[in-house]
């Protein structure tokens, strides 16, 4: 994967000459030729710069030529443990100066600086202009002299080429794991940025690392361990910077993914399934009302191209060969790996296809499919809902972090989901469906992105173990598996009971779903002669509703089931959830059917 990561660099030119990093300057203190402040000059693009790795954590060094603004112009005002600013950062300050005054020897224009930060004058009117612009202790702040920042000064440059020559690596050679090329390892590594919001270290956090006696073999000490040159790190970590500045956040871990070829963003297919929240903390969960992809139209079309393309070899244009995926946050200073994957970007296609097959479900009105929605948003499907839910994603994070990872592994390799999967969508359907609000206890339908969590499940189960595929998009009367059907059949005694008695406290599937579901044998037997009760109080309706409670029953076969498992709960869950869609769906249709007439009439009476 390092060695994937340094192609990606290459290919991208993200890597700089050793010894260089880009950096965010956040402005230049403008000098004339002749060492007069002209003022401070904003920046805020990221430029190489010269760095010192890791030693500029230290206490007595820091980098050249670029630093932060407490170092360069310290202040006197008190920090919290008593010391000024200027005493913090005094050795800081003096090694930064120091390293002016040699480059000088060099580069004479650097003396202009050298004095600007001496000078007590010049450096309080620099001081004011920075406070007046807001700029903070730890922004970096840079020089320029004549219009031309000193850290673009050919003569510079040349000067830093030698004096970083000191801080290179020095000892017995070794092929390098990233490029195979022999080299003198680094002792230690820089640390990787992006992770802060992932549990990471805001100075970044280390990806190769020896900090213990056990990890270390044949007497080698630190990243000698894992040799790597400097040249090919200094890529890996231009390459992680550069992805993970973009990278989403995935159940409390950063989703990086790339290709060996370049894609544009429309037709990246894991960005369009995994990446990104379309919900936030406030939004009703329900996937009827979750906004769709950005022109879903659009991205329809981009991804059949894709499908044609690898299935005729017909392609648009050039595809990728290999993708590759990390999750990654951080922990107590170091990069955890918590999964990673390499494969063919056939197969990717044909799986990503294969996961949307899986979930292809009707909506609860029954009139066509539910909308695509991206695998976070899923994913808070899969954690108890709670009614006032303000951390719903600090939940996701500590809830899903193990699970995740096996469920996108899934997802990659058409295989079946983890167990916990099909557990934790029954009980998110049972926080949602018995919740205590009024709102809630007039919806009697089960959470829809739950229940595509469940059929997504079923089907792989019923491709490995028996070779079949019976669930569809809507109800299936000839599935074979007869706690479907319990399901569907409760659905049934719900709604009759729902038009025969509209106004009764206590519906039948508040009192009879969690017993139903589990062991239905004890319970439809009781549901059924209720049921016989309120079909004789229809009025209309009466012979639709008659006729779909036996075609149901007639569906479940001679033997009730007694206990039903989880999965089988899962079946029953899923067969409430498509009569019920189917329900409303013929309503709907007799809502239609007797407005045509209506108007008919009137037209035929005018």
């Amino acid at each position: 994967m390092l060695r994937e990561l340094y192609d990606y660099a290459v290919r991208e030119q993200l890597t700089l000459p050793p010894g260089y990093v880009n950096k965010n300057v956040r402005a230049y203190v403008s000098l004339t030729g002749d060492g007069a402040f002209l003022g401070i000059m904003p920046g805020g693009e990221k430029v190489p710069c010269p760095d010192i790795g890791s030693m500029a954590n230290s206490a007595s060094k820091c980098n050249l030529f670029s630093e932060k603004r407490c170092i360069l112009f310290p202040r006197d005002t008190a920090a919290s443990n008593g010391r000024t600013e200027r005493e913090q950062t005094a050795a800081k300050t003096a090694y930064f100066r120091q390293a002016m005054a040699a480059a000088a020897e060099v580069e004479p224009r650097l003396l202009l600086c050298l004095r600007a930060m001496e000078d007590p004058d010049t450096a309080a009117a620099v001081t004011t202009e920075l406070d007046r612009q807001k700029l903070k202790a730890a922004h970096v702040i840079s020089f320029m002299v004549d219009g031309v920042s000193i850290l673009e000064f050919p003569a510079v440059r040349s000067w830093w080429e030698a004096f970083r020559q000191r801080f290179c690596p020095q000892g017995e050679r070794a092929p390098c794991l990233i490029t195979g090329q022999l080299t003198v390892p680094l002792a230690t590594v820089p640390p990787v940025s992006g992770l802060s919001v992932v549990g990471g270290h805001a100075r970044g956090d280390a990806l190769i690392c020896f900090d213990k006696d056990a990890f270390c073999s044949y007497g080698l000490k630190q990243a000698a361990n894992a040799p790597v040159s400097e040249e090919a790190f200094a890529g890996v970590k231009a390459a992680l910077d550069d992805l993970l500045a973009d990278a989403p956040i995935l159940a409390g871990m950063k989703f990086v993914h790339w290709y060996d070829r370049p894609l544009e963003e429309e037709e990246d297919p894991l960005g369009q399934i995994f990446t990104g929240v379309l919900i936030d903390e406030d939004t009703e969960e329900d996937a009827e009302t979750l906004p769709p992809a950005a022109n879903p139209n659009e991205a329809r079309r981009q991804a059949d191209t894709l499908v044609r393309s690898v299935k005729t070899g017909e392609a648009v244009h050039e595809l990728p060969h290999l993708y590759n995926i990390l999750l990654l946050s951080g922990v107590k200073g170091r990069v955890m790996i918590r999964s990673s994957q390499q494969g063919n970007y056939r197969e990717l296609i044909a799986s990503l296809q294969q996961w949307e097959q899986d979930l292809a479900l009707t909506n609860s009105s029954g009139t066509g499919r539910m909308r695509p929605v991206k695998l976070a948003a899923r994913l808070i499907h899969l954690i108890a809902r709670q009614n006032s839910d303000k951390n719903i994603f600090d939940r996701l994070a500590k809830e899903l972090a193990g699970l995740t990872p096996a469920i996108i592994q899934a997802i990659l390799n058409g295989t079946r989901f983890p167990d916990p999967v099909i557990s934790r969508a029954l009980a998110y359907i049972r926080s949602q469906m018995f919740s205590s609000s009024e709102e809630e206890q007039t919806r009697k339908v089960p959470d829809p992105l739950a229940c595509q969590w469940l059929k997504a499940c079923l089907c792989r189960l019923e491709r490995e173990l028996y070779n079949k595929e019976a669930l569809s998009v809507e109800y299936n009367e000839n599935h074979p598996e007869p706690a479907y059907h319990c399901g569907a059949l409760v659905a049934v005694y719900g709604a009759i009971q729902r038009y025969a008695m509209p106004d009764v406290n206590a519906s039948l599937i508040d009192r009879y779903y969690a017993s139903a579901s589990q062991t239905p044998a004890l319970v439809l037997g009781q549901l059924a002669r209720m049921s016989n009760y309120h079909v004789s109080k229809l009025e209309r309706l009466r012979g639709y509703f008659s006729n779909l409670r036996d075609q149901v029953a007639c569906a479940i076969g001679p033997v009730i089931p007694t206990v039903l498992h989880p999965e089988q709960q899962a079946y029953f869950a899923l067969g409430y959830y498509q009569m019920c869609a189917q329900m409303e769906k013929d309503r709907l249709a007799r809502k239609t059917a007797t407005t045509a007439a209506k108007a008919e009439d009137e037209q035929g009476g005018m």
